[in-house]
């Protein structure tokens, strides 16, 4: 676990700021990170309703259990990954309390929590034009009656492992993947983007 001041963000050497300030307005497309977000990924057992009790309890957040769906109580929100498997993200710096709390929580049930905080990232694209974007580079059906807000998919974006979440109808796309992968990310969605107009936005 890093501590908060010795934090970077995946993209900073991009100077995002500076870029945003004169960034165009009226754009199709406006791109953003939001760092350092909370991320816990859990394996558990679905049909355990002690399980999905002592999530409730520990998180504040009901687990989705519908496939490539998710649930929020905010400031948490809990994204389906499988059967078995979620992603709960929080604002930063919630995961110190999360991992002990669900660890706690479970005792001896069969249960697993990751701290995934420090590997991932996220990419927000949003705008009127966000749809046609990803549909570049990734092979879902990202209508809005096949992909509503609140729906969650893992994918392949531009040949790298993603996970998009719709937040809210702007659109506004979330894309979580790895900081690894962060810079490349960027770089294929602000170039795919050129066509509808790009604007950055600081989060």
């Amino acid at each position: 676990m890093v501590e908060p001041y010795l934090r970077q963000s995946a993209l900073v050497h991009r100077g995002l700021s500076r870029a945003a300030a004169g960034a165009m307005s009226g754009a199709g497309i406006v791109l953003s990170e939001r760092p350092f977000r909370a991320m816990v990924n859990l394996r558990g057992e679905a049909s355990d309703a002690g399980f999905l009790s002592a999530v409730r309890a520990a998180a504040g957040v009901e687990l989705p259990l519908q496939p490539n769906t998710t649930q929020r109580a905010a400031p948490v929100t809990a994204l389906w990954l499988g059967p078995d498997e979620w992603l709960i993200t929080a604002p930063a710096g919630e995961e110190r309390v999360l991992v002990p709390a669900l660890r706690a929580s479970f005792g001896e049930r069969h249960a697993a929590v990751i701290d995934l905080t420090e590997s991932r990232t996220v990419i927000a694209v949003s705008g009127a034009h966000a749809r046609d974007l990803l549909a570049k580079g990734c092979t879902l059906d990202l209508h809005p009656r096949a992909f509503p807000v609140g729906a969650c998919a893992q994918t392949g974006l531009a040949r790298a492992g993603a996970l998009l979440h719709l937040v809210d109808e702007a659109p506004t796309f979330e894309i979580t993947i790895l900081r690894s992968f962060a810079d490349y990310m960027w770089v294929w969605l602000a170039d795919a983007a050129q066509e509808y107009g790009v604007a950055l936005r600081t989060e």
